[in-house]
């Protein structure tokens, strides 16, 4: 089995930068390849924290004008990940989120930005970079989109191209006029291009011309084909049907693993479950709740923004404070659901406990500790909190969606080997419904630890994603031959 060489373009990896699920993707996909002969090197942006983390580096290319300054790609191996470095100070030396500025706001040059990002994973695609000519480039979400733009156009020999769609509700949408900035040829600008809705795609470009379309679960893949998941990109994705698929993500089971954390209280395993109860104080300690081992804890980790529907939590939230469970909310996003739940918060202390932000060691210390874990998304593309939640014994309560609807199996559809509970519609009364059978659930232990156990035997690993991503490479390339 020969070889395979591909360029992965990404906006974020953990554990260097990260800002949802597209990071822990790409920080840990590339280790699950190995075994399968794949060599992934990455392309990131040189943020601050990229730089800051890396060990020795090595200058690879020079870039003399990269949208208005000097930059440079440094290759470095760190965290077990091949990195090549956008270091443009001009467009990544700046504080805040890799999106946006401190004040919340998404920096006005991010065009530009990922534009560099695509520029240069482009010419790294057509074998600028002495030594390393990659057989396939790997887009991940808008930020990577113009990536396959700049292939399509440049008219020479081009690698093939994946196009992955982590969350197709976030599309980069710029205006016509920086098409010529943006160095597109005018033909560039048309429906069989990167114009949508009179704007410029960077998320359609890379729909448009990428040689096959992925996403991250196969009931998403399905979900986008259609007008009310596909955000104005429904007909394309349907043109394209023949080489769209889903591939489910998978989670770092090394880094998940409850029986070695570090960033959890107490170690525990599936034979060994009576060690994950200081867990669950410790949760109710950092989020001001009683402490009662006995009181079912729901825990929810997550971005507030309306797509995970913690709007709808907090409407269902006198139905969870009658039931008497606790709740641990962990997250940051849109101010007004950030300001709500954290008055919720205020109006039930002791049994509601809400923290404003992301902390990635309190995340594994709510997934250690909750019984159960919330995930009311009306949209779900994959999910990475329910693998999470059933590696460490905590049962996802999630809504019948995308991802969610793959790797859940629900407790009433089948009771033997459920891992689970599912709602759908995702409403406020489904909501209420499926915390009364969360409730119920819990009052019949014997019940409860059967489907706590079950979700623990999931295989939630990168073995098989992995696979299927190594068949999608060859399947590729073999069809160029």
């Amino acid at each position: 089995m020969s070889r395979v060489r591909i360029l992965a373009v990404v906006s974020e990896i953990f554990p260097l930068v990260k800002t949802g699920g597209l990071a822990d993707v790409a920080g840990s996909l590339p280790q699950a390849l190995r075994q399968h002969d794949i060599e992934m090197v990455t392309l990131v942006p040189g943020y601050p924290a990229v730089k800051a983390a890396l060990g020795r580096t090595e200058e690879v290319l020079a870039l003399a004008d990269l949208f208005g300054g000097t930059a440079r790609v440094l290759a470095a191996r760190t965290a077990g990940l091949d990195l090549l470095v956008l270091d443009a100070p001009h467009l990544f030396d700046r504080p805040g989120t890799p999106y946006s500025a401190p004040d919340g706001g998404d920096w006005p040059d991010n065009a530009f930005r990922f534009g560099a990002l695509g520029w240069t994973a482009a010419r790294i695609g057509l074998g600028e970079l002495p030594g390393f000519q990659p057989d396939i480039v790997h887009g991940h979400d808008w930020q990577a989109g113009l990536t396959m733009a700049y292939l399509a156009y440049d008219g020479g020999r081009c690698p093939r191209t994946v196009m992955t769609v982590h969350n197709l509700a976030y599309q980069g949408q710029f205006a016509a006029a920086l098409l010529g900035q943006l160095r597109l040829p005018p033909r560039a600008y048309g429906i069989e291009g990167v114009e949508h809705y009179g704007a410029i795609g960077f998320l359609k470009a890379g729909l448009q011309f990428a040689d096959r379309i992925t996403t991250v679960s196969p009931s998403y893949a399905k979900e986008i084909q259609t007008a009310d998941m596909g955000f104005g990109l429904d007909g394309l994705l349907r043109r394209r049907a023949a080489v769209l698929s889903g591939i489910r993500n998978g989670i770092d089971v090394d880094v998940w693993n409850p029986e070695t954390d570090t960033r959890i209280a107490s170690c525990f395993g599936a034979s060994s479950l009576a060690d994950r109860l200081p867990n669950k104080a410790a949760v109710q300690r950092r989020f001001a709740l009683r402490q009662d081992p006995d009181r079912l804890l729901l825990g929810l980790v997550g971005r507030m923004v309306w797509q995970k529907g913690l709007d709808l939590l907090a409407d269902a939230m006198p139905a969870l404070v009658k039931s008497g469970a606790q709740l641990a909310v962990l997250g940051a996003g849109e101010p007004a659901l950030e300001q709500r739940l954290a008055a919720l918060a205020n109006d039930h202390r002791g049994q509601v406990g809400c923290i404003i932000g992301y902390d990635e060691d309190l995340a594994h210390l709510v997934q250690a500790g909750a019984d159960a874990v919330l995930v009311p998304s009306r949209f779900e593309p994959c999910g990475l909190t329910q693998l999470c939640a059933m590696r460490y014994g905590a049962i996802p309560v999630a809504s019948k969606v995308g991802g969610l609807a793959d790797t859940i199996i629900d407790a009433e559809a089948d009771a033997r080997d459920a891992t689970g509970l599912h709602l759908f519609p995702v409403t406020r009364e489904t909501l209420e419904a499926a915390l009364k059978r969360t409730a119920k659930l819990w009052s019949a232990p014997a019940k409860w630890r059967a489907v706590q156990a079950n979700g623990m035997r999931s295989d939630v690993s990168w073995t098989g994603p992995a696979k299927d991503y190594s068949s999608l490479y060859r399947s590729l390339l073999a069809a160029k031959n």
